[in-house]
Order: C-alpha cells, then sequence, then structure tokens
C-alpha cells in the first residue's frame, strides 16, 4: 500500500516559519507529480503548491507566492514545504498528495494517494 506521511506542523506566530515534510513508502515520489494541499475549517481543500513529474516545474497559489518553497529530496523519498511569513490566514490541515499524471494541477480528484494531513494554526 502506498503511503504518503506529513509531519512539521504545529502552532506558530503570525511572521513565522514551518517546514513540512512528507515522506513517502513503498513508491517512489520522483516518478510522481506531487504536491501540497490545504483545508481550513468551513472551506473547501485547496492547492498550494506542485512539482509536476514531466518536468520538474514547480507552481504556487497565488496567496502563498513568495512565502512558500515546495521542494523534494529523491535520496530520503520525501517532499518538503517551506513556509515563512506565515499568516493566520494560513491555518489548515495541509495535505501532500501524488499522482502519476505528468502535470501539476491544483484539483483534488486529479490526486490518487494522500497523506493523513498536518494541523498549521498561526496565531499569537
Amino acid at each position: 500500500q502506498l503511503q504518503l506521511v506529513e509531519s512539521g506542523g504545529g502552532l506558530v506566530q503570525p511572521g513565522g516559519s514551518l517546514r513540512l515534510s512528507c515522506a513517502a513508502s513503498k513508491f517512489t515520489l520522483a516518478f510522481y507529480t506531487i504536491a501540497w494541499f490545504r483545508q481550513a475549517p468551513g472551506k473547501e481543500r485547496e492547492g498550494v503548491s506542485c512539482i509536476s513529474r514531466n518536468d520538474g516545474s514547480t507552481s504556487y497559489a497565488d496567496s502563498v507566492k513568495g512565502r512558500f518553497t515546495i521542494s523534494r529530496d529523491n535520496a530520503k523519498n520525501t517532499l518538503y514545504l517551506q513556509m515563512n511569513s506565515l499568516r493566520p490566514e494560513d491555518t489548515a490541515v495541509y495535505y501532500c498528495a501524488a499522482t502519476l499524471g505528468g502535470i501539476g494541477t491544483f484539483t483534488t480528484y486529479d490526486y490518487e494517494f494522500w497523506g493523513q494531513g498536518t494541523q498549521v494554526t498561526v496565531s499569537s
């Protein structure tokens, strides 16, 4: 069973930073398009950032551009999301997801595999 396990969430003050990790097991992340999504209470799950399998290009939601950075360590088979200048509106459960599709999207149903999520709370 393919598995994605997120970690690194927590409580941080506005303006602070966190780095989320997503460790993959029983499959090789480098062969997949991978993404971060988030879901705030009462809201739909939204795409945050992704890395396309085809060319390694990255995409970001407008709300996080310039603040978040997605990266992948193939040797560790792990996906990361570096989050800087965090804002209260970044508070959500963050999920990593993977698909065999070649191009990254921010559409949830394009992704076959999901982690269980990690909570990020930005509050003073």
